[in-house]
């Protein structure tokens, strides 16, 4: 397999019009490599488990923060000299200045507000996917990176991956030929979905700061199931199955193909109350031509719903997949992440260049060295994907109703109605 060089690399994607990685922002006050970095870490559970502990290994955790104190308590046995918090907003302001960087692990509604106040305070940042809950968003948080100059790397870690590096250039040099159409499906939703509100009255448990834990969102009355992990299935708090899984299998594609700024996007749903997802969606985005591939469709599906079974020539879908069809064969991908795939149909393996990773968050480590920008920074690669991937999200709540989709003013130009999902307001006390 030919390698190239990381930096050969991002000038080659320039000069292809792709637009991806192209200017990405210089970084603040970078650290030498014998200087310790400094982290926080927003969210110490689940996923925020696994990003402290990849925290710990590059430098040193002198704070961290949780809505729930018994988790913090967990998590302050495993990082006793830890400053702790349940506001980070508290951290950021009394404790910023011990902070190099920090990592948000929260759920979804806080990516923004969290990651915001970090980037504005100078420290470098590192945020789950979805990159934000909201569009507008999504496009703001890649701004302050590149205003504040500050590393920054988005959680969707098959980016690393080699197996998906190479894909995805592959589909650059045309090994498909013309691409036609691409369908990404998942198993997602694996928590409830379509329900009504809760209208049970549950105290909220002695651990947890529930107002805190609302943060941005509407005010509502606490209820079992919103906390550890059934949020992602509400409008306020969550992205769905679309903004669980589509940061990491959309990937591939959106990479090679240059998956940038629909032009319109359709969905057809199980029907829903706008307060929960539905239980099932497809969804199709429609995408301009480029210079160097013709328009094309996205076909998402989630709830059960999968595409055509004879596209795949005979193979049994995966729970979770990804299929590009060309004019020349197709490529398949069962991975979640993209990280495995199998040409079909015709399509043989090409010799192609793409740069290795030393691993998805080390990427972020060295870009806060000085080093090259990690592959997924907020201004060029994670913001734009989650701006692709969350407009699916507003054919879904406007359910039928086409959306026709200018990119640059983020505006729905047929649905004025869809506005405040686009842009929605936050509670007092918490911004941009």
């Amino acid at each position: 397999m030919s390698q190239t060089t990381r930096r050969d690399f991002l000038k080659t994607t320039a000069l292809t019009g792709l637009g991806v990685w192209v200017g990405a922002s210089a970084q603040a006050e970078p650290k030498s490599p014998n200087e310790r970095i400094a982290f926080a870490c927003v969210g110490i559970d689940g996923k925020g488990a696994s990003d402290s502990s990849d925290a710990a290994k590059a430098g040193d955790i002198v704070a961290i923060c949780d809505v729930d104190e018994e988790k913090l308590a967990k998590a302050g046995q495993k990082y006793p000299s830890a400053k702790r918090y349940t506001d980070y907003r508290q951290m950021i302001e009394e404790f910023g200045k011990s902070i190099d960087a920090v990592t948000v692990s929260t759920p979804d509604h806080h990516h923004g507000p969290a990651a915001a106040l970090a980037m504005r305070a100078g420290k470098h940042c590192f945020c789950q996917k979805p990159l934000t809950h909201s569009l507008c968003e999504a496009r703001k948080l890649g701004e302050i990176a590149r205003e504040m100059k500050v590393a920054t790397q988005m959680g969707n870690q098959g980016t690393a991956s080699s197996g998906l590096r190479k894909g995805a250039a592959l589909l650059r040099a045309g090994a498909l030929g013309m691409v036609q159409e691409v369908h990404v499906w998942t198993n997602r939703p694996i928590w409830p979905q379509g329900e009504a509100r809760p209208t049970d009255s549950s105290p909220v448990p002695p651990s947890l700061h529930w107002d805190l834990w609302l943060g941005p969102a509407p005010e509502r009355p606490y209820a079992k199931g919103y906390h550890p992990f059934a949020w992602r299935g509400w409008w306020d708090f969550g992205t769905g199955a679309l903004g669980d899984m589509a940061c990491h299998t959309v990937n591939m594609p959106y990479m090679g193909l240059a998956l940038r700024d629909p032009v319109s996007v359709v969905a057809e749903t199980a029907g829903h109350n706008k307060d929960s997802y539905p239980k099932w969606s497809v969804i199709r985005f429609q995408f301009p031509a480029t210079d160097k591939r013709p328009a094309l469709a996205l076909n998402w599906y989630d709830g059960g719903k999968l595409p055509p079974l004879d596209l795949l020539e005979g193979k049994q879908p995966s729970k979770s997949g990804m299929l590009v069809v060309g004019s020349k064969g197709k490529l398949y991908s069962p991975n979640d992440y993209g990280a495995e795939y199998t040409l079909m149909g015709g399509a043989t393996e090409m010799e192609v260049t793409f740069p290795q990773s030393p691993g998805h968050f080390q990427e972020w480590v060295r870009a806060i060295r000085g080093g090259e920008p990690a592959m997924s920074n907020f201004p060029d690669y994670a913001g734009p994907l989650t701006e692709t991937i969350l407009l699916g999200n507003l054919a879904v709540w406007a359910d039928g109703k086409k959306i026709e989709w200018d990119a640059r003013s983020l505006t729905a130009t047929n649905a004025p109605e869809v506005a405040p999902i686009i842009r929605p307001e936050f509670r007092k006390g918490y911004s941009l």
